[in-house]
């Protein structure tokens, strides 16, 4: 659990440490509508600080269709995960950094803890996000049909009356599962070399 981690092990942590820096640059998650009346489709990108559009109307438009049905719109104020996720990134960053200088296996496993932890607790909030937009209709909606709930996927596609809405990871999402992957990959590789040894 202490022992020294190889130079192999170590320049991996080190790209950890860069994919996890990419992230302030990538979208974690996109989000797309298509309904008759948007064709083309349209969408929406969250980030680990903001939310966009996939071109530069999409939130508008969405946030229009939202009105119709008696949905908040949906503005980067009502996302106070925004204001944080940037220093939880930091810390996952730091702990990289810190892993490559002071190279022992128990800083990998605990550089996987975190991630399975921001992992599994980002999904949770995603999806209580998502419920709280579907759900917490205005009664005066333009559009109201009782019993009818908006949310989106959580991860899929899903119909929602004429709209059909689809979730998915975007490149951000896939890094993160890359790095889980790679640290996982250093754990087994370190595990394998003690017993050789």
């Amino acid at each position: 659990m202490f022992k020294k981690l190889s130079l192999k092990s170590r320049y991996l942590v080190a790209g950890v440490g860069f994919l996890l820096l990419s992230l302030y640059f990538l979208p974690l998650w996109s989000i797309r509508l298509v309904a008759p009346q948007y064709p083309e489709g349209m969408g929406m990108y969250l980030w680990a600080s903001k939310i966009t559009g996939h071109s530069e109307f999409d939130l508008q438009n969405i946030n229009i269709l939202n009105h119709y049905v008696g949905m908040d719109p949906i503005v980067e104020q009502s996302i106070p995960e925004f204001q944080y996720m940037p220093y939880i990134l930091a810390y996952m960053i730091l702990g990289a950094v810190v892993t490559f200088f002071y190279a022992r296996r128990f800083m990998v496993y605990l550089g996987l803890i975190n991630l399975t932890l921001v992992g599994l607790a980002g999904f949770y909030d995603f999806w209580r996000w998502e419920y709280n937009f579907g759900h917490n209709l205005h009664p005066d909606a333009p559009i109201s049909i009782p019993g009818m709930a908006y949310q989106p996927p959580l991860i899929g596609c899903k119909e929602l009356l004429n709209i059909t809405s689809c979730s998915w990871p975007h490149a951000g999402g896939v890094i993160l599962l890359l790095v889980g992957a790679l640290l996982f990959y250093v754990i087994i590789s370190e595990t394998i070399r003690s017993k050789n040894a």
